[in-house]
């Protein structure tokens, strides 16, 4: 049997290494540098584009705890995040080049998988080929309409990516540097507050800025231009992104009326990126809208938001929990197009089509996780076909199976629910 994994992104990694690490041989192919898209800069392999940051890195979190049952399953992307990881607090936030670097170089290095530099245009069908389709969010639009033809349903969504400033052209006088609720180091984070008649002048030309596409795209929650969130209600930022909680403005000794993070982007602390600031404005008014924030009046923008294609299949109604079409069993599918949202949701997703694509092949029942689990709970719900409206899903407690009785502490609540998904997935682990 023939394996064949498409998309060299965090999905595709993680399910050519689980392919490689099982002991078989793996083509996996990727379109750079002969293509890129809209959004990918580099030549390398698991490219980080709308953030640096990985989410929180205690059991206790959602984020926290997927991590955990990554790596319990053998991840690749977990321990490169760890070494090339920076300061963010309580998160796992990595220096980017260092992290596709280091990714790209072990899939390079090991000796059962080939890189193919190759556009692929159509999915195969040959009985003796087992294919990961892991081509991201953006999947070029030749494939796009293969795997349209293929099933049918396929959807369309817009996310957005956030500016990125240099940290010495921040005014420090104005901003000043803590984490909320002081977790972690006061470098880790920017802070810059606002008083309430500069937060609602703020909004007022927020709202009234020039985007750079005129239609009214549904993005999902998870990646909001600020501007649409913004046209939600005058306080929705500051209760969203610009939340002042957590936070003390040691120049007036009060909590900001709101507050803007910039959180550190590189392992050197030269740059940051402004916290969940994804935007779609025009960059000439990126500029002139975003220098009104306190502190970056004389901000140097190494990168504007952009705004750029998503793309993700209606799973319920075409996967099953283990990421293979119902309809061909040899196809699996992979990371953000199956509707899981983040980037280690979508590596998860690989870990989990990889294995299946080995046990496919060693005609052994597909290895699907209790919804106990996160990655089990992630895979129960792209692939519910109760589920009617889909959309884009990350990890959440919420996903989760209550525990009973409740637990009214909240914190104890989240590390009692962690500490059963990964009792469940030892258990599933020594049972595979």
């Amino acid at each position: 049997m023939k394996f064949k994994v498409i998309g060299a992104g965090l999905a595709g990694v993680e399910a050519a290494w689980q392919i490689a690490n099982a002991g078989y041989k793996v083509e996996l192919y990727e379109m750079k540098p002969i293509k890129k898209s809209p959004a990918h800069k580099t030549d390398m392999f698991a490219e980080l584009v709308c953030s640096n940051s990985l989410k929180a890195s205690r059991l206790d979190s959602a984020a926290g705890l997927l991590k955990e049952e990554m790596s319990m399953l053998g991840s690749l992307t977990v321990p490169v995040a760890r070494e090339c990881s920076v300061r963010a607090g309580g998160a796992l936030a990595v220096d980017r080049d260092i992290f596709s670097k280091t990714i790209t170089e072990k899939i390079k290095a090991h000796e059962n998988i080939t890189v193919i530099n190759e556009i692929v245009n159509e999915l195969d069908f040959d009985d003796d080929t087992i294919t990961v389709v892991a081509t991201g969010p953006l999947t070029d639009d030749t494939l796009a309409k293969s795997i349209q033809n293929l099933v049918g349903d396929y959807l369309s969504f817009y996310d957005a990516a956030a500016p990125i400033v240099m940290a010495d052209s921040v005014d420090m006088n104005k901003a000043f540097g803590a984490s909320r609720y002081d977790r972690g180091g006061d470098d880790d984070y920017i802070n810059c507050p606002f008083n309430k008649a500069e937060y609602e002048s703020f909004i007022n030309e927020l709202v009234n800025a020039e985007g750079a596409i005129v239609h009214d795209f549904d993005v999902y929650e998870g990646c909001m231009p600020i501007e649409k969130l913004a046209k939600r209600g005058v306080d929705a930022p500051r209760f969203g992104p610009m939340k002042p909680v957590g936070l003390i403005d040691p120049n007036t000794n009060h909590r900001p009326w709101a507050c803007v993070q910039l959180r550190r982007e590189n392992s050197k602390g030269t740059m940051f990126n402004l916290v969940g600031f994804q935007t779609n404005l025009k960059f000439g008014e990126q500029k002139r809208v975003f220098s009104m924030i306190p502190g970056l009046e004389n901000a140097e923008f190494v990168r504007y938001g952009v705004m750029h294609r998503n793309s993700f299949l209606n799973s319920p109604k075409l996967l099953d929990a283990d990421f293979s079409l119902r309809q061909n069993k040899n196809i699996f599918f992979a990371g953000q197009i199956t509707g899981v949202e983040g980037y280690m949701e979508s590596a998860a997703s690989g870990i989990m089509a990889g294995i299946n694509a080995v046990r496919r092949t060693e005609n052994k029942p597909p290895f699907v996780l209790n919804n106990d689990t996160m990655i089990g709970a992630l895979s129960e719900y792209i692939s519910d076909e109760s589920v009617t409206d889909f959309q884009p899903m990350g990890a959440n407690f919420g996903i989760l199976p209550p525990i009973e009785p409740k637990i009214r502490d909240k914190r104890e609540r989240y590390m009692a629910l962690a500490k059963r998904a990964v009792e469940s997935l030892n258990s599933s682990i020594e049972n595979m």
